[in-house]
């Protein structure tokens, strides 16, 4: 029941969140429609291809998928004005994503008895890998590889759960709920991990030199 339930969520939360960024790009309704469906389960499926499960398991995912068009559907058909809102709670929608499809994807591994780390990729990919793809077709640079924190949340998480520190469907739930409150601290408060830039010197200045 817990998979299903973050299942849920995440579809919900990611398809929004592709299908507002294609309207951001003046996409039309059947690039809504694709963004969405990429972000909704591009993840599932790179974290599929690398953890063992058939890719036709895609598939089966019926009611998701139908749940990701209605989601679609009703952003599609939002008045303007609410959209104009977007950028005040679309981050909210994203950590959402980010944080039920993680635990997700550790959970998935889990079950399949891999060992911890294919659990941390699990979860990576299964939290952003969709984000990346639908950022990468938006001609965006991915949010993950942004200033603000990302990843390293669903990095916990795996981490959590594959070392069965979280098991319980309570304990689940708490979870979830503490990444997307981290998350949201994190673009909020623009928490960053340390970082080194690298600047090359133009050929004028190298000639000049």
């Amino acid at each position: 029941m817990t998979w299903e339930v973050l299942s849920i969520i995440g579809t919900i939360a990611f398809a929004i969140s592709g299908a507002i960024v294609a309207m951001e790009e003046e996409y039309d309704i059947l690039g809504v429609y694709i963004l969405g469906i990429v972000t909704a389960f591009g993840g599932g499926a790179i974290r599929n291809l690398l953890i063992g499960v058939p890719i036709s398991a895609l598939w089966e995912q019926g009611l998701l998928f139908q749940i990701a068009l209605f989601a679609m559907t009703l952003v599609f058909l939002f008045p303007h004005r609410l959209l104009q809102h977007w950028h005040k709670w679309g981050n909210l929608t994203d950590a959402i994503g980010l944080s039920a499809f993680a635990i997700q994807g550790a959970l998935y591994a889990v079950e399949m008895e891999h060992p911890i780390s294919a659990t941390i990729v699990a979860a990576v990919l299964t939290g952003s890998g969709g984000g990346i793809v639908r950022d990468l077709l938006a001609g965006r640079k991915p949010l993950v590889l942004r200033a603000e924190i990302y990843a390293f949340w669903a990095i916990i998480a795996g981490f959590l759960i594959g070392f069965k520190v979280v098991d319980q469907s309570y304990e689940l739930y708490i979870l979830f709920l503490l990444i997307v409150v981290l998350r949201v601290l994190s673009y909020t408060y623009k928490w960053r991990l340390p970082n080194r830039r690298f600047h090359v010197p133009s050929n004028k200045n190298t000639m000049a030199g």
